[in-house]
């Protein structure tokens, strides 16, 4: 089974992953203020709705990310971590691998799809 230390260090990185699309989002922002470009237009890059979209989309899914490390902590403390929400068995090491915040067994997890 996968360590609390690796539960947390795991979250550490969506943290950094979180902060640096944030602060490349507010970067965007700054440097978009008062020009009046139109970049929608512009055949040399990226349009700054593509850009802004591409930022916002890996801002929210680190921050989902660091959601779900916390409530997996909180059940690792709990003394649930590991075994299924929903029947109760526990949760196979190698999904707990891939999916270390997963709170349901592969079977109930493709019950819930």
């Amino acid at each position: 089974m996968i360590s609390r230390e690796v539960l947390a260090g795991r979250r550490a990185d969506a943290v950094a992953r979180a902060d640096a699309a944030a602060s490349a989002l507010a970067e965007l922002v700054q440097d978009r203020r008062g020009s009046n470009d139109d970049d929608e237009h512009d055949p040399e890059g990226v349009t700054l709705s593509s850009e802004w979209s591409r930022l916002s989309g890996l801002s929210d899914a680190a921050a989902d990310d660091v959601r779900r490390f916390d409530d997996a902590l909180k059940r690792w403390d709990a003394g649930t971590y590991g075994i299924c929400a929903r029947c109760g068995k526990p949760i196979p090491a190698g999904r707990l691998d891939a999916r270390p915040f997963a709170e349901l067994c592969v079977p109930c997890a493709e019950k819930a799809i």
